[in-house]
């Protein structure tokens, strides 16, 4: 355990199933350049001092929940509910 407070850099968390991960993050790179909803919300990330990697884990975050609620309510796309 590494928790002594001695150690400087940050943490990595390795959960989740890869192969999806890896899928989410490719989406969330295209979403967070050409998907103007998605774009918008990495910029102003980016603006408030985020570091690119946290703006794009935020942006996966954010299109796996919108594509959970797009399943949960069987609604397509649409982009003023986001």
């Amino acid at each position: 355990d590494h928790d002594s407070g001695k150690l400087k850099g940050k943490r990595c968390i390795w959960g989740g199933r890869e192969p999806v991960r890896n899928v989410l993050y490719m989406a969330a790179l295209s979403a967070g350049v050409h998907n103007p909803v998605f774009a918008a919300f990495r910029q102003r990330l980016r603006s408030n001092g985020k570091v690119a990697k946290v703006a794009i884990v935020a942006v996966m975050r954010k299109l796996i929940t919108t594509l959970n609620a797009m399943v949960r309510t069987n609604k397509p796309w649409n982009p003023a509910s986001v």
